[in-house]
């Protein structure tokens, strides 16, 4: 099964405050299938967090169409809290996040059966980061 390594990062300045995403998604060897940011205006940085995860899913879903059933993704992540409730590991207790765990779940299960979130330390995932604060940057 062909694998995809992808990262995602969101971020706010002020907590809530300005926000955006980045993504990134790499094939096995190593070459960029794509990368991306978004925007998102005034968010939390747990909510810029998951914004991430379903930009990231959204955009494989266009890109690959039924290939997302039979590819193995492992989503990492900075954010413990986001990869471990994804996980089915922490409950959500912020009920502004739920709806975005709903849609990420509904997406697990319509296009995404072999997934896995991981958390990574902050420097692994400097590329995702840098993408969400270009985005904070623009501001549009």
């Amino acid at each position: 099964m062909k694998r995809i390594i992808c990262y995602t990062d969101g971020g706010a300045r002020g907590n809530p405050g300005v926000s955006g995403v980045g993504i990134v998604a790499l094939k096995e060897d190593g070459e960029t299938l794509f990368e991306g940011s978004q925007f998102l205006g005034n968010a939390t940085n747990n909510f810029a967090e998951y914004a991430a995860v379903a930009l990231l899913l959204n955009e494989l879903k266009k890109r690959l169409g039924k290939e997302t059933k039979t590819t193995i993704f492992e989503i990492r992540m900075d954010s413990e809290l986001v990869q471990k409730q994804l996980s089915g590991i922490y409950q959500i207790k912020e009920p502004s996040l739920v709806p975005q765990f709903i849609e990420i779940h509904n997406l697990r299960v319509s296009a995404f059966p072999h997934i896995q979130f991981v958390h990574v330390r902050r420097e692994e995932n400097a590329r995702a980061d840098a993408l969400a604060n270009e985005a904070m940057d623009r501001r549009v």
